[in-house]
């Protein structure tokens, strides 16, 4: 069924070789979009590849660009947190239509828009996000930019544990977004075929609580769509974030 097939959207992330990068000066990192999570199967070229951290916010220039991933060198030279990201990158432009459940993109669902469906046109921004840890972690990169859509740990991103609470924020451009849902996605999926972790919605504050249940790496995911700003390519935008992190054992 070709709208399954559409349905099933590639889905962009992050993955550094290390998370804890003690006595270590750079970490590598692999960018890619898949529609599994962790196993590259499209490139992700970014011109705003970046790393916040106790040293401040750091361009990356050099970046490889393979046929199915991009890899890069992170530094992180002092003790501290970095927060990795692609940056935000604009993607294609697409249609959607108006739901109960929300807005969908064209190919979105399993079946074609229902009869009558008004089609706007809108386009994709995505953002992947990584924390790593050098040492002893600080705050200063868990402090949200106030662009875009991002996912704020409330905690140190390196504290969390299988089987406890660790709590989150969804913001855009710096403001709470209540009610959207929110998927976590789990490494192990590839092998035992339970992809999908827990899915959840955040609250009227933007907080959600996030719980896994086995060590291993995760990855959330979250859309937001809304009307542009004046003067946008399209009338409408459809905003993707993913944050990858890993679940210690208790």
């Amino acid at each position: 069924d070709v709208y399954k097939r559409q349905a099933q959207a590639h889905s962009p992330y992050l993955r550094p070789n290390v998370f804890d990068a003690t006595n270590r000066d750079h970490v590598t990192v692999e960018a890619a979009f898949t529609e599994d999570v962790f196993n590259a199967e499209v490139v992700m070229r970014s011109d705003h590849f970046h790393v916040v951290g106790p040293n401040g916010d750091t361009p990356i220039t050099t970046v490889t660009y393979l046929r199915d991933l991009a890899v890069f060198e992170a530094p992180t030279p002092v003790d501290g947190l970095y927060r990795l990201s692609s940056g935000a990158r604009e993607g294609r432009a697409a249609k959607m239509y108006q739901t109960p459940s929300g807005w969908k993109m064209v190919g979105e669902e399993d079946a074609p828009p229902p009869p009558g469906a008004e089609l706007v046109d809108v386009q994709s921004i995505t953002v992947a996000d990584v924390y790593v840890v050098r040492g002893a972690p600080d705050d200063a990169a868990l402090k949200p930019s106030g662009h875009g859509l991002e996912l704020q740990p409330l905690i140190q991103p390196g504290d969390i544990v299988a089987g406890e609470d660790a709590p989150f924020r969804l913001l855009f451009d710096g403001r709470p977004v209540a009610g959207a849902d929110v998927t976590v996605f789990r490494e192990a999926g590839h092998y035992d075929g339970r992809k999908i972790e827990t899915e959840t919605r955040t609250d009227a504050s933007g907080r959600i609580t996030l719980r896994v249940a086995e060590p291993g790496a995760y990855m959330t995911q979250v859309r937001h769509r809304i009307a542009a700003p004046p003067g946008a390519a399209t009338p409408w935008r459809s905003y993707t974030h993913t944050l990858t992190f890993i679940a210690h054992a208790g």
